[in-house]
């Protein structure tokens, strides 16, 4: 292991304050120089306030303190923009035609599957008139940041999250805007969060297919979209819809998740279609797309939910949610 390698290592454990995730997962490093007993530690200025760059110099001279003399130790922070240190492996998007179908709930559940997995997963809360991440997560607080970036905020399992009700000064007000403004919030969510290295992020998008959407699919590198419906007798015009936007926009659907499925009866094998005859295999088939779950009405998640635990959801539908994507994501990137 050459000196950097070994310097880099010993760096992996530094924890940026107030944010729960070290330097190597923010990426935050940029350039690491040795020679003759001295060392020269390039960061990334994006989002760090002068008394976090302050700890953040003090304690790399203490984790480095049995190998260099702190003397022969520098540290220097370079102005970098969240884009420039941004490092995401995957962005999908998951969408509805409608709202009220559960949207949320599946970007959350997607996430929450693919981080016990051991990814590095974020959840950017694209609808900005109608946020309900961070309620069920049960995350208030505000990010940290300044004029250079934002830090994400984690959740209690390790996702970043990023809202809009995580920057108002109280989560029941009202967002009153025009297009043109809640398209630029959503970029900036993009450009500005310091989301670090990802396998994964998760983009919620709001209902529909008009600016917002239309922002989403145009400025992100959408790997490819999710669609969620209910079993209702409008819902292949509507599913439909949503296709044809992503088609148009050049994203792969990469499946459909069915919400409020059925109500399974309680010491009992039968399954209550309480919303109609389920149409998950129909429009799956329809639209060509793979099903990748169906839902259903659980009373523990809505409780979950509410209570803002949704992480402590074991339910078998979240292990079937994820293998069934990354069948469909793997299936896509070939």
């Amino acid at each position: 292991m050459s000196d950097k390698d070994a310097i880099r290592d010993r760096l992996r454990g530094v924890m940026v304050p107030g944010v729960k995730r070290s330097l190597h997962d923010l990426n935050l490093i940029r350039e690491i120089h040795s020679s003759d007993r001295k060392v020269t530690i390039s960061l990334a200025s994006a989002a760090l306030h002068s008394g976090a760059r302050e700890w953040l110099e003090n304690k790399i001279k203490e984790v480095l303190a049995g190998e260099v003399p702190a003397e022969h130790i520098t540290v220097t922070f370079i102005e970098a923009k969240a884009g420039e240190v941004n490092q995401i492996d995957r962005v999908v998007a998951v969408m509805s035609g409608k709202g009220g179908v559960g949207k949320s709930l599946v970007a959350s559940l997607l996430g929450i599957g693919l981080a016990r997995e051991g990814k590095n997963v974020g959840i950017l809360d694209a609808d900005i008139t109608g946020p309900s991440i961070p309620r069920m997560f049960g995350v208030v607080e505000r990010p940290a940041g300044n004029e250079t970036g934002i830090m994400p905020v984690l959740s209690r399992a390790g996702i970043e999250l990023m809202s809009i009700n995580l920057l108002l000064p109280h989560e029941e007000d009202a967002v009153i805007w025009r297009g043109p403004l809640i398209a630029r919030t959503i970029t900036q969510f993009w450009e500005d969060v310091v989301w670090g290295r990802l396998d994964y992020l998760i983009v919620d998008l709001p209902p529909g297919t008009a600016d917002a959407s239309l922002t989403v699919m145009q400025s992100l590198p959408i790997k490819g979209v999710v669609i969620v419906f209910t079993p209702q007798d409008l819902v292949e015009m509507i599913v439909r819809k949503a296709v044809n936007m992503a088609t148009q926009m050049g994203k792969p659907v990469l499946g459909v998740v069915e919400n409020m499925s059925y109500l399974a009866l309680p010491d009992s094998n039968r399954r209550l279609e309480i919303f109609g005859r389920s149409r998950a295999q129909e429009m799956a088939k329809k639209i060509g797309a793979p099903l990748l779950a169906q839902l259903p009405i659980d009373p523990e998640l809505a409780r979950l939910c509410d209570e803002g635990n949704i992480e402590r959801y074991n339910g078998d539908v979240v292990s079937i949610l994820v293998d069934n994507f990354n069948q469909a994501l793997s299936a896509g990137a070939k």
